[in-house]
């Protein structure tokens, strides 16, 4: 027998800025890995022989085979490999929760750290950009036309493989600029607009058109697309609508949903201050409500808006958060200050209808509830205040009506989002496909990729079937 391989158990850890100065800027945190980390960590994949990480990866990437290419050097093979499933590997890269995913089915994970999947996925997205990217021509032309309502992560994938299977593909964006919630709801230093412009073009350069500021339901009507020729639709439009907790003093002013506090930052160009003169006022003292990637992305962001106190406040205890560990643990560094097993009962204000506070009251955890978590109950006769100028909510958001009411007749679910068929999209209405959190409720930017993938591929079977 030969020498087996030595196997290294530790993984390479990627660069980050210091918290002492990432708090006063909103550049990326993480500065991703030189082509030598990125050999030394692919060099440590196992190369399994059912390897369980590809089921583990919602667009089903070739993720051994991307590894080996890093590992033997050729970068180029490997972004070609990963563009074979996934049209935003830059986004993924950063933004995907590899730890649930990918990673969490690594075999490596079990004897050691597990590969970092997502970390070499950006770097070969990254190395591409730094060469030039190349966009392989599309092979012939079908017959067939397709709309894409939304330009976020859903629309943006179900658009990409559409217009690789040769179809015209027309995405119309209500708001000024493409992206959804990757441009609007993800901060900066976690997600540079650059990157998802890099990203954008690609799409388009495959042949995608996208018109924006278009309302479908105001500026064009449902019935206007099937008149103009489209042959389906993909509607990937997310779940926009801010959820609230229902108690005393939510209208007083600076309460924001995180939806609001984190849009007007990257709509305003608030993180360029000063260069841009649009600061958001937020006082030193900011509360922020919920446990998930989202409440994390709105207290990081507090804290590099000049407040000297973040306070995290969440129902039940840090196991139970669904935010990114990584997230978490970048938010401890920053100074962010979490009150677990607590729960906010009233925002309290002054004469002038600002915000002073908030009272909140301790909870402990019972049995599970319908989500599998414990449910947290309140601890009668524990209430405490904590003092504040800012609320930020962050308990999640529902489906947009106005949107809905654009396709009578579609059915929807009950919680009032559009029931569709979860390998297809299929929806009650025959060539009308959805997919995202629209279908799902918020979920995270690789769950939606992978509902437009799955879109993309029915839509190519159905046209395909009524053009025979």
């Amino acid at each position: 027998m030969g020498n087996l391989p030595k196997i290294t158990k530790k993984s390479v850890p990627m660069a980050e800025q210091s918290p002492e100065e990432r708090i006063h800027n909103f550049n990326e945190v993480p500065l991703g890995y030189t082509p030598e980390e990125a050999i030394a960590e692919a060099s440590r994949c196992l190369h399994c022989v059912n390897p369980t990480c590809i089921e583990g990866c919602p667009v089903h990437i070739r993720i051994p085979d991307f590894i080996q290419a890093i590992k033997d050097g050729d970068f180029a093979k490997s972004i070609a490999i990963i563009k074979e499933d996934s049209s935003l590997p830059a986004v993924c890269g950063r933004v995907c929760p590899q730890e649930e995913q990918c990673q969490e089915k690594c075999i490596m994970g079990k004897i050691g750290d597990p590969i970092f999947i997502g970390k070499l996925e950006r770097f070969v997205a990254d190395w591409e950009a730094s060469q030039g990217i190349e966009v392989t021509p599309v092979k012939g032309k079908r017959e067939g036309k397709v709309a894409i309502i939304g330009a976020g992560p859903a629309g943006l994938t179900a658009a990409g493989e559409l217009a690789k299977y040769g179809y015209e593909v027309v995405v119309f964006e209500a708001l000024h600029d493409t992206g959804g919630v990757l441009r609007y709801g993800i901060p900066e230093f976690r997600l540079p607009k650059s990157i998802i412009d890099r990203e954008v073009e690609y799409i388009k350069r495959l042949g995608v058109k996208i018109e924006l500021d278009m309302v479908i339901g105001r500026t064009l009507s449902i019935d206007d697309l099937w008149a103009d020729g489209f042959d389906a639709i993909f509607i990937g439009t997310g779940a926009g609508l801010p959820k609230f907790m229902g108690i005393p003093g939510e209208n007083l002013n600076q309460v924001y949903s995180a939806n609001e506090f984190l849009t007007r930052v990257n709509l305003m160009k608030a993180y360029l201050f000063p260069e841009y003169d649009t600061p958001i006022k937020i006082g030193k003292r900011v509360g922020i409500v919920g446990g998930g990637n989202v409440a994390m992305d709105a207290a990081r962001t507090a804290v590099r808006l000049g407040a000297e106190k973040v306070y995290v406040i969440y129902r039940r205890t840090e196991k139970e958060m669904p935010a990114r560990i990584e997230e978490i643990a970048h938010a401890k560094e920053e100074g962010i200050i979490f009150h677990f097993l607590s729960n906010p009962v009233e925002i309290l204000g002054d004469a002038d209808g600002n915000v002073v506070g908030m009272k909140c009251i301790r909870m402990q955890l019972g049995e599970p509830d319908e989500s599998g978590r414990r449910k947290p109950i309140p601890i009668e006769g524990s209430e405490f205040t904590i003092e504040l100028e800012t609320v930020v909510t962050s308990i999640g958001t529902g489906p947009n009506p106005i949107l809905l009411k654009a396709f009578p007749g579609l059915k929807l679910n009950r919680r009032g989002y559009i029931e569709a068929d979860p390998e297809t999209g299929a929806t009650s209405i025959e060539g009308v496909y959805a997919g995202g959190d629209i279908v799902t409720g918020s979920a995270t930017v690789i769950l939606a990729m992978g509902a437009g993938k799955k879109s993309a591929k029915a839509i190519h079977e159905y046209i395909s079937s009524k053009k025979k």
